[in-house]
Formats: C-alpha cells, sequence, structure tokens
C-alpha cells in the first residue's frame, strides 16, 4: 500500500531534477501529503523540465533552477532536508553515444557533489536514488534480478552504475540512509514529448494523438515491462519510508511484460487513432538492442510491500487524457519562468 498521508507530513523534501517527468509527479504527491519540498532543476533544453508541470502546486513549493554540480549551492540547499529524491541527471541513451560529456558531468560528478553536500549539510537525510534497468544490460536471465551482471552497453547506463556505486560508498561507508533503484520503462503525464530520444511509450502516445505510423523494429516481439508514473512515484515514497530498503538495490517494475506490438495495438484502440508498421532496424539500433528484458519484483515487494497496481490500459487511458488537455504544453517549448525564486 501507498504511504500514509502523514507519514510526510512537515517533513523537509529536496527533489534534485523537480521539474522533469518523475520529479515532477512525486513533487504534487509530496504537498498533497503535507510535505515542504524544493526542486532544483538545470532547466537543460531537451532534459524535459517544465513549469507547467508543477502548475497544481505552483505556489505550494520551492523552485531553484540550479546545476547539481555546484557545489556550494548544493550544500545550501540540502541543509535541514529530511529526504532528498536524486532523479538529476542525463538520461538519454542515444544521446549518451555520441555526446559522453554530460554523463559524465552530471550523472556522475552531480552525485558526488549531492552526496557530499548531504555528508556535509544534512547527514541525517534519507538519499533516494533513480537509476536505470538499462545498468544490466542484456538480460541474462528473465526476469532481471538485482543480483544480475551488470553489463550495460552506453555511456548513460554506465554512469548510472557508477552514481549508483558512488551512493552506495555513502551509505556503508559514511553512514548516509540511501536507497538504490534501477527503474524501469516509465510512462505517463508530464514526460517531455518533443522527441523520441528517451520515453518511448510517450514518445508512441504522441505519434497516436497526432494520427500518425508507430514504427515497430523487427518482428515487435521484443518485450519490456512498462510502469505507469502513478506506480513509480509509490515506489519511490514507500521506499523512502521503509528502514529496511537502506542501502537495497531495488529493481522498479512490472510483472506482467509486454511486447512491444502489443502496447502499440493497445495505445491505438485506447486513443482511437494511430496505426503502426513493421520497420527494420538500422544497423546503430540493432547494435545497441539488449532483447528481450524485464524486471524481477520479488525483491522490492517482500522488503517494502510494493507492487504495482495500473494496468497497461488504465495507465494507457490516463496518459491519453492529460496529454489531450495539455497538448500546447508539451508539443511546444514550455514557456519562460514566470515564478518568483526562493533563495
Amino acid at each position: 500500500m501507498p504511504p500514509e498521508t502523514n507519514q510526510f507530513r512537515g517533513a523537509k523534501v529536496l527533489i534534485t531534477g523537480g521539474l522533469g517527468f518523475i520529479g515532477s509527479n512525486l513533487a504534487i504527491r509530496l504537498v498533497e501529503q503535507g510535505a515542504h519540498v524544493t526542486l532544483v532543476d538545470a532547466m537543460i533544453p531537451e532534459f524535459g523540465g517544465n513549469l507547467f508541470n508543477i502548475e497544481p502546486i505552483r505556489d505550494r513549493v520551492t523552485v531553484n533552477f540550479g546545476d547539481i554540480c555546484d557545489r556550494h549551492a548544493m550544500n545550501w540547499l540540502v541543509r535541514g532536508q529530511d529526504y532528498v529524491f536524486h532523479l538529476a541527471g542525463q538520461v538519454s541513451h542515444v544521446m549518451s553515444l555520441t555526446d559522453p560529456f554530460p554523463d559524465l558531468e552530471w550523472n556522475i560528478k552531480g552525485t558526488a557533489v549531492v552526496m557530499e553536500a548531504v555528508r556535509r549539510s544534512a547527514p541525517q537525510a534519507k538519499v533516494i536514488f533513480s537509476g536505470t534497468r538499462g545498468q544490466y544490460g542484456p538480460a541474462v536471465q528473465l526476469p532481471v534480478t538485482e543480483e544480475a551482471p551488470t553489463n550495460p552497453k552506453g555511456i548513460y547506463e554506465v554512469s548510472n552504475l557508477t552514481a549508483e556505486k558512488i551512493i552506495q560508498v555513502y551509505n556503508d561507508v559514511h553512514n548516509i540512509h540511501s536507497v538504490l533503484l534501477r527503474l524501469t520503462n516509465i510512462y505517463g503525464p508530464r514526460s517531455q514529448m518533443k522527441h523520441s530520444q528517451f520515453g518511448v511509450v510517450n514518445w508512441f502516445v504522441r505519434l497516436a494523438l497526432d494520427d500518425e505510423t508507430i514504427d515497430l523494429f523487427g518482428d515487435g516481439q521484443i518485450k519490456r515491462d512498462f510502469l505507469y508514473i502513478d506506480d513509480c512515484i509509490d515506489a519511490l515514497l514507500m521506499c523512502a519510508t521503509c528502514d529496511a530498503a537502506r542501502g537495497q538495490v531495488l529493481n522498479v517494475g512490472i510483472d506482467q511484460p509486454s511486447t512491444f506490438r502489443e502496447l502499440a495495438e493497445t495505445l491505438i484502440q485506447v486513443a482511437d487513432s494511430g496505426r503502426w508498421r513493421f520497420a527494420p532496424f538500422s544497423a546503430e539500433r540493432k547494435a545497441q538492442e539488449p532483447g528481450d528484458f524485464y524486471s524481477d519484483i520479488s525483491k522490492i515487494k517482500r522488503i517494502v510491500g510494493w507492487q504495482p497496481k495500473t494496468s497497461m490500459v488504465e495507465g494507457l487511458r490516463e496518459t491519453l487524457k492529460f496529454y489531450r488537455e495539455h497538448r500546447e504544453q508539451y508539443w511546444q517549448s514550455p514557456p519562460k519562468p514566470r515564478l518568483r525564486l526562493a533563495s
């Protein structure tokens, strides 16, 4: 079950990457539960930061437009926080293959800066880190457990694995309470919709809403576990309040994998628009494709008591509804900041 409202009432929470997809959904839930929430986001073009994401809570959060690599800023921002959800970073596998330096800067250096700031200024804070299932690389055995070997195939995934190891050191050596999550393919409201370099399900949603064609590579039978954002937020909150999760690496996925063809057919049926077709792999995509992947979530079920509850049909319906209502905020560049910043 999701955490009770009073577990976060009055708590001070910092979310890095707080104006992005997962960060903004997390912020809304925390504010609803009575937390005092501070968001830090560098608003890097193409990364998904969007002030409209926090429209329902805009007057009830503190926003700092800053860089997690700024040591002085992070020392100030983490001070007095009870929880730090570290979600900021470069999150595109494709981008990392053409320019590895943002991954090294934000995913590795940025994580070290955040953790050192916590050690110095908020050693009592609990840190929850959102890594990626890509840290495993191609699956050796399905479903993939947390004990599976890690053989990532891109700089993005390597940098996330490195960030996880850095946080583990701070947990083990510096006694900073940390939880290390490896997230699967998350979809839902408030994701960026301007390009296809990350967020495959949401990109399919855009194509369906625009009544365009969804390309399925190969035979469309590659399997993934697609998790709705509300279930992901439940996992983040439950892991934050579970003492037994401290120091643990936990998969956050869904135990009902689907093929890309099943995803496309379900989406088109729910949207009542769009179409799909088979498309050949490019040489680059074929070399990068890890094949079937879906997570074993028995560990997080056992330790934390979390499990997903949203069906694909329900999740897609809610996602389509959101973007139909707010298309202009996501299909185009987001508006310039209009709120007063707090120090």
